[in-house]
């Protein structure tokens, strides 16, 4: 079975958020408003995150792509009482929408703060144009980034019917279409032969809170200086 994973390159990424607006659209995220975001209740699945850091006098920002780690063992996964959330054969940490409670022991065991919570029901302007690929979630429940399984499934019926195996580039998520600069890699982390398998072992590659043993299988690529 291959395990996905994604390699961002800080170096090429311009922060243009064109994948974030491209998740967006793609999973029928609610836009959101200004009341909802002075509560910290705006649902994004892909964000753009600031980092800061000071050194000799320098100050720097640099500004990354975030979303879910797909950690190869995620502690969201084991707090959940229903099983709502867990790891799927892909390497894809999937969320069961109807199953969960809105408990959000999730959202609080995760260390990356990437599990939202559903508080009102959807009101979406543009919900005439939704993705029918992609529920519309009702109010009272989590949700994240799935890396648009729903591709994932649509390829691998193709593949199934052809009698075949899912082509390298047949299942690519919707921010890694939309870069312009091509900084998102995405492919299977287990294939030596793969571009994001060569990538994720560059001299230049860290993952986020590593050190807390959640195996994320996101990988960046460090600037250039």
């Amino acid at each position: 079975m291959p395990k996905f994973g994604m390699v961002i390159d800080l170096e090429k990424c311009t922060a243009c958020q064109a994948c974030v607006v491209a998740c967006a659209v793609e999973n029928n995220l609610p836009p959101g408003n200004i009341n909802d975001a002075q509560m910290n209740r705006i649902i994004r699945w892909l964000k753009i995150l600031p980092i800061s850091e000071a050194k000799g006098g320098i100050f720097k920002m640099t500004l990354i792509p975030f979303t879910c780690q797909q950690c190869s063992r995620p502690p969201c996964t084991y707090v959940c009482p229903v099983s709502a959330t867990y790891k799927n054969p892909d390497g894809i940490v999937a969320q069961v929408y109807w199953r969960c409670i809105g408990c959000r022991y999730c959202v609080n065991a995760c260390p990356y703060t990437i599990k939202f919570f559903n508080w009102y029901e959807p009101e979406n302007p543009y919900k005439e144009n939704a993705n029918p690929d992609v529920s519309i979630r009702e109010n009272g429940v989590t949700e994240k980034c799935l890396f648009c399984h729903h591709r994932l499934q649509r390829a691998k019926e193709a593949a199934k019917y052809e009698n075949r195996e899912i082509g390298v580039d047949e299942y690519q998520p919707a921010c890694v279409e939309a870069c312009p600069t091509k900084a998102i890699v995405f492919g299977d982390i287990e294939d030596a032969q793969s571009k994001v398998a060569e990538l994720s072992h560059s001299p230049r590659a860290f993952r986020f809170l590593e050190e807390l043993g959640t195996a994320p299988n996101i990988t960046y690529l460090k600037e250039i200086k």
